[in-house]
């Protein structure tokens, strides 16, 4: 990550701010041209196992991205080990997102750090700010999925595809909807069947 601090600064600020600098323009191109390259390599390369750890802010061990993948940055953006992303994930992640160790994320997932106001005038100067995505442990978020800015998402917790999470969703929850909201609790059922009325195999 090569970044300069102030503009992660400003990125991070959790406050409205105008991009109207050059050093701004010029750190995303960098990161674009690596993003680029990333998924344009094998998937299996060690060249592009390298360049994302190079990327992100953080990539854990084990940590498998299908390509491709779109991001603002990269460099806000935090996953944990053994994490497993399916296509066609995309960060708006001027603000930071961070990923809990086992989660796994489904095809056409879109988190989102980053507004603008309301104010016309505000957006035509290119106003915008952030607030940062908490994904937490062991969470499974399905296809389709958009998380907007400042949600926090608990530990072992599913979100059902095509939601569209505007709130924090607790610990061990099912959830799902638009607005996403909580179904239920994980239970003991889940605990003994995978799918509807589908039995988990004994010993797995």
């Amino acid at each position: 990550m090569s970044v300069p601090q102030e503009v992660l600064d400003v990125l991070h600020s959790r406050e409205v701010y105008l991009w109207n600098s050059e050093l701004m323009d010029a750190a995303q191109q960098e990161q674009r041209d690596m993003l680029r390259k990333t998924n344009d390599l094998p998937a299996t390369s060690s060249e592009r196992n390298q360049l994302l750890h190079k990327y992100f802010a953080e990539m854990g061990k084990k940590t498998w991205i299908e390509p491709p993948f779109h991001a603002n940055w990269g460099c806000s953006t935090h996953l944990g080990s053994f994490v497993y992303v399916n296509f066609n994930l995309t960060l708006v992640d001027d603000g930071e997102i961070f990923v809990g160790d086992h989660t796994m994320i489904g095809p056409n997932v879109t988190l989102v750090t980053t507004g603008h106001p309301i104010r016309p005038d505000l957006r035509e100067r290119l106003a915008q700010f952030s607030e940062p995505i908490h994904i937490g442990r062991n969470v499974w978020i399905g296809a389709n999925v958009t998380v907007l800015p400042g949600v926090t998402i608990g530990d072992n917790s599913v979100i059902g595809a095509c939601s569209l999470v505007t709130k924090d969703i607790p610990a061990n929850s099912v959830a799902i909807g638009t607005p996403c909201r909580v179904l239920r609790e994980i239970n003991e059922h889940d605990q003994e069947y995978y799918w509807r009325d589908k039995c988990i195999p004994e010993g797995m």
